[in-house]
Order: C-alpha cells, then structure tokens, then sequence
C-alpha cells in the first residue's frame, strides 16, 4: 500500500511539474507592427514654378511663331496650377494652367507673355513616379499683339516626398495664323519644374 501511495504521489509530482515547465515555453508576445509605406499620393491639386528654355526654329520670317525672331532661344520662368484625378490604376488624368515670362537679350522683341489651358493623361508607373503627355491651347502676347497658340508635348515627374514632386516637360508649339508654308511646330519649349501637392 505504501509503494501504491508512493507510485501516485511521484506521478502526480512529475505531471505537475511538466505541466509548469509546459506552461513556461509559452512566451506571451506581441507581434510587431508591419510598416509598408504608401506611395505617393498624386490626386488633387498642385502648384509649382518652373525654368527653361524656349527655341524658335528658322519659319521664313511671316511664318514665325506668334511674331518672335526666328531662330532665337528665350529663357523662360513660368508658374504652373493644376488638378489631377486618377479614374483607374495606373491611368491619370488632369487639367493645367500655365503662365510663362519669356526674354532675350539677343534680339527685338526682348520679351513676350504665353498663357496655356492645358489637359493631361499619362500613367503612373511606380508609386513615385509619373509619365504623362500634354496637349493645350492658349495665346501669346508679344508687342501688345496676342496670337492664338497651342502645344503639345510630354514629360516625366517624380515624388520627391509626400508633397513634393520634380517635373521635366518638352512641347512643341505652334501658333494659329500660319501660311502656305507654316509648319506645325514652330517652336520647342523645355523646362524643369517644382511643384506643392495639396
């Protein structure tokens, strides 16, 4: 009887303390938090300033574009506002108005005005960045005298943070008041922009 009562007591010893020694495998944890960052946020409304270059091209004199010399470059500084939507991923789609001073040093005129109304469709790639073409129609202001003008073009932009981006665009233009022999394009524009998204 006694070896019985032995025999139990050291079973029941043995389960208790395998029990504890269970019990402390179990290592109570709290799993750490994924971060995945987002990517940037392209919707909605932007501004931003840019600089460049403007290249007239050799138009045979009435045929120039919107009455500056031909075959001289301008530097222009311009400012840009904007909204974007994007219906569907990848696609973009958005609307622009642009302002640009251009001048000269090298001939008459000096200077001249352009305003665009501008729409925009491209795609974005990768979460920071942005292929894009552009087609507008605006008016030049050179001399007093404005002149009908459109332009299309393209470019790339970049996030830089979350409110931030980079942009590089080439258009080519052309005004409305051409001859017999105006071409299409009648001049290039280059720029580098920075610009704020809301």
């Amino acid at each position: 009887m006694f070896v019985r009562s032995l025999a139990i007591g050291v079973s029941a010893a043995a389960l208790m303390v395998g029990g504890a020694q269970a019990a402390d495998l179990i290592i109570p944890t709290t799993p750490e938090p994924i971060y995945a960052p987002a990517g940037f946020d392209w919707e909605g409304l932007y501004v931003g300033a840019r600089l460049g270059g403007l290249f007239t091209g050799d138009q045979a004199g009435a045929n120039n574009y919107a009455g500056l010399p031909d075959a001289t470059t301008y530097g222009v500084v311009g400012a840009a506002v904007g909204v974007n939507f994007i219906p569907m991923d990848p696609v973009l789609l958005g609307v622009e108005v642009t302002a640009d001073y251009l001048w000269n040093t090298a001939a008459a005129p000096t200077s001249s005005a352009e305003f665009f109304a501008n729409l925009r469709a491209g795609a974005v790639v990768t979460d920071n960045a942005l292929i894009y073409a552009l087609g507008g129609v605006g008016f030049n202001n050179t001399a007093g005298t404005s002149t009908g003008v459109y332009q299309l073009g393209g470019g790339v932009e970049f996030a830089v943070n979350d409110v931030v981006t980079v942009r590089g665009e080439v258009v080519g233009q052309g005004d409305f008041t051409g001859g017999a022999n105006d071409t299409f394009f009648e001049s290039a524009k280059a720029t580098v922009g920075v610009f704020y998204h809301f």
